[in-house]
């Protein structure tokens, strides 16, 4: 499970590190949050295409689905696997979560705490749990897009027993907290993320700066530089049981050779 992908830089490092890892580790299934990959806001067609074509299985997302509008026409096609969080109302378009097989489902929720107003990401996923009539993926992993660590702590102990995993993304800070919960969920309050190393979590600090420092509107640019930050988890499932066996980090340094 990698965390949020920002922009140009960050789908290059996907594209040189992910291969690699899916093959030295005999990977199953690749879940990345794509909700920053084009410029480093939203998500279009062609950057959702890009990452699927290197070896990512389900993309998720969070706060900035929407900001490319194209991606829109494009939410209720089954063949795109791109999840929106799962706690919009009723009519949205897209879909919260994904069946992969019988036996392994991906969700997507979105947290409440300093970031705004959806419905209850707890109540969504029970839903979501009781929508089975037979059959409930013995596999489920959550990607939870949550601003507040607490939030993602208590959405894990929640779901603990209930959910294969729990990860957070959102603030592109990687947390080293992870680990196996009492009931065998794994769980880490955040992923981090693929993007330059040199940044304001993915930004251009001048960019950001500004913003601190005037109080003044102003738009983000994606940051430049040589080095790029991959951070992910992988965790290792028991299929007959659902239950997580281990989780480790996995990130890397690479350098950024593509402008």
């Amino acid at each position: 499970m990698i965390g949020d992908i920002v922009g140009r830089p960050g789908r290059y490092g996907v594209s040189q590190v992910l291969p690699t890892l899916k093959a030295e580790y005999s990977i199953d299934l690749v879940v990345a949050n794509g909700e920053n990959a084009a410029a480093g806001f939203g998500i279009t067609r062609a950057t959702a295409n890009e990452l699927l074509t290197v070896g990512v299985d389900v993309i998720t997302s969070g706060a900035h689905i929407w900001d490319q509008r194209e991606i829109i026409e494009y939410m209720n096609d089954e063949s795109l696997p791109l999840l929106r969080p799962l706690n919009y109302p009723p009519g949205v378009p897209g879909r919260g979560s994904i069946r992969i097989s019988d036996t392994v489902g991906v969700v997507n929720l979105m947290g409440r705490v300093f970031v705004g107003n959806f419905d209850d990401p707890f109540q969504s996923v029970d839903h979501y749990l009781q929508s089975f009539e037979t059959g409930i993926p013995l596999v489920i992993l959550v990607d939870f897009h949550a601003e507040a660590t607490s939030e993602k702590a208590a959405m894990g102990w929640y779901l603990d027993g209930r959910v294969s995993a729990l990860v957070g993304t959102h603030t592109h800070v990687a947390t080293c907290d992870h680990r196996i919960l009492p009931k065998g969920t794994a769980y880490v309050s955040d992923l981090g993320m693929v993007g330059p190393m040199d940044s304001i979590i993915g930004s251009n600090p001048t960019d950001v700066l500004a913003r601190f420092l005037t109080q003044m509107p102003g738009r983000l640019k994606v940051a430049n530089g040589d080095m790029i930050r991959f951070n992910s988890v992988m965790i290792d499932i028991d299929e007959n049981t659902g239950r997580a066996e281990a989780i480790e980090r996995i990130d890397r340094i690479i350098e950024y050779h593509e402008r």
